[in-house]
């Protein structure tokens, strides 16, 4: 008689912290057994010669959100969470987003609308605050905190999304208040608009301008006095999606100072280039994404940031518009200019094996290291450890069976989202996943996702410990 659901056997198990060989035993959708020599399972997966990895948690995707320019994006909660799973990824935590005018609870519960019987992998929900009204700050945010949405984004960019300091401030003192995270976009909007126009006033209306208005200083300034709001509501925070090597630097002193300053980046960042924006006619439309990607000597600082600890996580920042549509890259037409181009690209599918073969397999970071920042970290920053991001008893079976000598030369037609590209077309990674557990079902097997939409289950998070502002020195 069975002892297991499952069993996985002989695969080398990794961790943030470990590397070891032994068998896997699932009970309920847990991870119920590690050792060698488990009793039988009803169903025995043989991980031969494979790595078996706690499934990615991707901290920071766009699937389904409304948008207040007309644009629409191309992956709702079905198309995006098979992505998702077909990479490896079997938590995403996309975003409530609120306008201007609309409650927050009202923006909640639109997007459990939208994600209602399609995720085939569970999801949280991180909230973006556009409209911190004196309501909002005093009685909405709290609760939908305590109600186990307790990460939320701030713009300090886009005309739409953008709040003033004093308008962080009051968000920052929520979050420390109440024990929330608080992610920071971290752009100057002001010296984005006064490029912008003198760009367009010079003729400079192509994609490849989108990076010349938003150079690293734009970047720097923002995340320094993101930095500085922090220190004086005296807070951690996240900053997310940094692209460049002054932003770092701003990072890594104020981690060095002793304060809680955590820091994501994403793939673009570490192999995409602005050359990339320079393609024919609007083929550069396909990379524009904010911050934009940087130089090749830029990607050396990427690195050295995540081998060195300045980086705490690595998101996708999956945000799919697709290129030929009206609602997607060609929204104001084949000669838009570049400021009026929907940002974003895809990636959700694409996360892991980049961050693998490029980091893996070239030994710029561990096999431990990569967990920690694709899975581990993730699921710390937003209250979903242990549940989430590790390989332990009690853990929910999130698991990845991973090939790390299977050579993939990336191509759109073999991914499984719902936009007309891939910004990552060509690139040749080595690993990819093989086999996909979520909670002790089997989701994707063979690189086809066998699950079912409506399986995925909504989370409720914690308050991140990693939220909580440092005990004062006696």
């Amino acid at each position: 008689m069975p002892q297991f659901d499952t069993v996985i056997r002989h695969g080398t198990l990794a961790t943030a912290s470990d590397v070891f060989a032994a068998d896997l035993g699932v009970i309920g959708g847990r991870i119920a057994a590690i050792g060698t020599g488990l009793g039988p399972g009803a169903r025995e997966i043989d991980a031969t010669g494979k790595l078996v990895l706690p499934g990615g948690v991707d901290g920071h995707c766009h699937l389904d959100q409304p948008t207040s320019d007309g644009s629409q994006s191309a992956d709702d909660f079905e198309t995006g969470t098979r992505s998702a799973a077909c990479g490896g990824t079997t938590t995403v935590i996309p975003f409530a987003c609120q306008f201007k005018g609309q409650s927050l609870r009202d923006a909640v519960t639109d997007y459990h609308r939208r994600a209602d019987g399609k995720a085939v992998i569970d999801y949280a929900f991180h909230l973006i605050v556009s409209d911190p009204t004196d309501q909002l700050l005093g009685q909405d945010l709290p609760a939908l905190i305590h109600d186990g949405y307790t990460s939320f984004k701030i713009y300090m960019t886009y005309d739409d999304m953008k709040l003033n300091d004093r308008q962080v401030l009051e968000l920052l003192s929520v979050a420390r208040r109440d024990g929330a995270m608080a992610m920071i976009h971290a752009e100057n909007a002001d010296f984005i608009g006064w490029l912008t126009d003198k760009l367009l006033a010079a003729g400079h209306t192509a994609p490849r301008y989108h990076a010349d208005s938003r150079p690293m200083l734009v970047e720097r300034e923002a995340t320094h006095r993101a930095i500085a709001m922090a220190e004086l509501a005296d807070v951690p925070i996240l900053i997310v999606h940094v692209s460049g090597r002054e932003a770092i630097e701003q990072i890594h002193w104020a981690q060095g100072r002793g304060m809680r300053i955590y820091a994501e980046t994403c793939p673009q960042y570490m192999v995409l280039t602005e050359h990339d924006l320079h393609g024919h006619g609007m083929e550069g439309a396909k990379c524009i994404c904010s911050p934009p990607p940087r130089d090749k000597a830029n990607q050396a600082a990427v690195w050295d940031a995540l081998a060195g600890g300045t980086f705490h996580i690595v998101s996708s920042d999956h945000a799919p518009f697709r290129y030929q549509d009206p609602k997607g890259k060609m929204l104001h037409g084949a000669n838009t200019p570049f400021n009026w181009i929907p940002n974003g690209v895809p990636g959700i599918e694409t996360r892991l094996p980049i961050l693998f073969s490029e980091g893996v397999k070239k030994g710029r970071i561990s096999l431990q290291r990569f967990v920690e920042l694709s899975s581990t970290n993730p699921a710390k920053m937003y209250g979903l450890h242990p549940r989430k991001g590790s390989l332990a008893i009690g853990a929910d079976a999130d698991i990845v069976i991973y090939d790390p000598d299977r050579k993939v030369t990336i191509t759109n037609a073999m991914l499984h989202h719902n936009v007309d590209y891939t910004p990552y077309e060509g690139l040749e990674v080595t690993g990819w996943p093989e086999t996909v557990l979520s909670r002790g079902e089997v989701v994707v097997e063979g690189g086809t996702c066998v699950a079912q939409p409506g399986r995925g289950a909504f989370l409720r998070c914690d308050t991140p410990d990693l939220a909580r502002p440092k005990v004062a020195a006696v």
